[in-house]
């Protein structure tokens, strides 16, 4: 999954997102690998035209591509099922 082309994320999406790194709230987030984890939203990366968020996951910093975010939750606006754009 790693060596596959970077697709943007939803402006929506990527907006909930920034607002979470903002705030710097706790989400819970699955990834499209089946993976769940709740971490405190840090920052949004770019790199090599491929997009990451920053989480702080139990004092570890782990940047997860967006892409790779299936969909994420916090209270303020509930659950969002990233989509990418096409």
């Amino acid at each position: 999954m790693l060596t596959k082309e970077y697709k943007p994320i939803n402006c929506d999406d990527y907006d909930h997102l920034e607002l979470a790194c903002q705030k710097s709230w706790t989400l819970t987030l699955e990834l499209k690998s089946g993976e769940q984890l709740k971490a405190k939203a840090l920052d949004m990366i770019s790199r090599k035209k491929v997009e990451y968020l920053a989480v702080d996951l139990c004092g570890e910093i782990r940047e997860l591509r967006l892409d790779h975010i299936a969909s994420f939750n916090h209270p303020e606006f509930g659950t969002v099922l990233v989509s990418v754009d096409d």
